[in-house]
């Protein structure tokens, strides 16, 4: 099996607008990885080989010819909750619908900026969970650890940006679906403010929870990925200023007071970091304070911000689930949030929604002390493929809650959030830290994880070469 390509997205660009490589030869080296990683990793839901040779050699011709965009003849990945035109948006449900007849927003963009689409990444069953499994398409599996997750629900696109497959590639995070697989891949991962990347067709999607982003090996590479796509659609409900995320990354934070919050909100399972994650953000404590910064540790005023959550989330699902021409095809946890979000939804979202004001007030406050808060993005390593097989909706959601409990209030307030990988547990698995700000707060967050990316080179380690069938994937 073909190992990885690690050249990041900023250099593949800066190659192919040199001459020294075209984006033919970048796509079809892309296609052959992903082809020979599919029996271990299998990352991918839909590959479009011809169209995107197609595609790449169209991109040779403008190159070329004097044109120049930022991400032209660059292969990339986009998930399977992302319309791509003429390919089916199944979000990781089995069945069939029709092909989507235009390209969403996001994708639009990013061909708009000259990327080369290569497929489509396996997620979850609509997004609502922490590993990326099920009968529509078998097990994503971690490079880094085939035996294990790597996370969900963009368990496909951080599975092939890890192992090499793609760049970097597009993610969505509705309650940390793009932060959580960074932490267990070893990559960074930013959840965008809230509106940031559209999400068009869907001008609010999962009531306000959900927002696309990139996964990337590094700072720069995620930065530059989310300059390529950010922007509204004149319809999106949330239309944000932008910002500059690549320069960003080539700016000094300066002096920051950093909050570091050990304690997760209220989720009644008892929740502590597992000791290697507790040892792996106390290296990047370190870290911070030899950079300069100030850290000490404090806590968001989250309060019951789950009462807020989960009406949201389980409407969301409900209302897409209740799209799928086949809903008995849908899992059976699938259709227990289905049943939860139809008796949740209306009034009682109209309600989460208004308190929304009043939590960014008490939980904003604590940035008139800090400028960041710091916390670890999960409490535990990524599981075993297959823990979750055969579990009811309660177990899944009360395994899942004490997983990863660190995540989903950024999406109830909409703000930014970045994963930067923080080493691996003592059996070699990855986790991460996630840097978080108050609205608007990326440009801040991408120049600290950039700066901690020049002392912890975290980009200089890769997973081992694949090699055969290290487990069996089901299809």
């Amino acid at each position: 099996m073909s190992t990885g390509d690690y050249t990041g997205l900023a250099e593949q660009a800066r190659r192919l607008r040199e001459g020294e490589v075209t984006s033919r030869e970048l796509v079809a080296d892309a296609l052959e990885r992903i082809e020979a990683s599919q029996p271990v990793l299998n990352a991918f839901r839909h590959i479009r080989a011809e169209a995107a040779l197609a595609e790449a050699e169209d991109a040779d011709r403008r190159l070329a010819a004097g044109e120049r965009l930022p991400l032209l003849g660059v292969p990339m990945a986009v998930k399977d909750d992302t319309d791509v035109a003429g390919l089916p948006t199944l979000f990781g449900c089995r069945g069939e619908v029709p092909p989507a007849s235009a390209d969403g927003e996001a994708v639009r963009r990013l061909r708009g900026a000259g990327a080369v689409i290569v497929g489509k990444t396996n997620s979850c069953e609509l997004g609502q969970w922490a590993f990326t499994e099920g009968p529509a398409f078998g097990a994503t599996r971690n490079p880094w650890a085939p035996g294990h997750t790597p996370g969900g629900s963009s368990g496909g696109s951080a599975a092939a940006v890890a192992a090499g497959l793609v760049p970097a590639a597009l993610g969505s995070d509705g309650a940390g679906s793009i932060r959580i697989p960074a932490a267990w891949t070893h990559l960074v991962g930013i959840k965008p403010q809230r509106g940031r990347v559209s999400l068009y067709p869907h001008t609010d999607a999962f009531h306000g929870l959900t927002v696309n982003g990139p996964l990337a090996r590094t700072v720069a590479d995620a930065a530059l990925l989310l300059d390529a796509v950010q922007g509204p659609h004149p319809e999106d409900l949330h239309q944000p200023d932008a910002v500059e995320a690549s320069a960003a990354a080539r700016r000094e934070p300066g002096r920051l007071r950093i909050a570091l919050a050990w304690r997760p909100p209220l989720t009644l399972t008892g929740t502590k970091p597992h000791p290697d994650i507790r040892r792996a953000v106390a290296g990047v404590v370190e870290a911070l304070a030899r950079l300069g910064h100030d850290v000490e540790e404090a806590r968001p005023r989250y309060g019951l911000i789950g009462l807020g959550f989960v009406p949201r989330g389980t409407a969301g699902v409900s209302e897409i689930a209740a799209l799928h021409p086949e809903p008995a095809l849908l899992d059976p946890r699938t259709r227990a949030a289905m049943r939860n979000g139809r008796l949740l939804g209306g009034r009682i979202v109209r309600a989460a929604r208004a308190r929304e004001a009043r939590q960014h007030q008490r939980i904003g406050a604590i940035f008139d002390t800090y400028d960041v808060v710091l916390t670890p993005t999960t409490a535990a390593p990524p599981p075993a493929i297959g823990t979750f097989d055969g579990l009811g909706a309660w177990r899944t959601n009360s395994i899942m809650a004490a997983a990863c409990p660190y995540a989903w209030p950024w999406n109830v307030l909409g703000w930014p959030g970045v994963n930067v990988p923080a080493g691996f547990t003592a059996d070699g698995l990855p986790v991460g830290a996630q840097l978080l700000g108050p609205a608007g707060g990326e440009e801040r967050l991408i120049s600290l994880a950039a700066q901690l990316e020049d002392d912890l080179r975290w980009h200089e380690r890769h997973p081992a070469p694949l090699t055969g069938r290290s487990a069996p994937v089901e299809q």
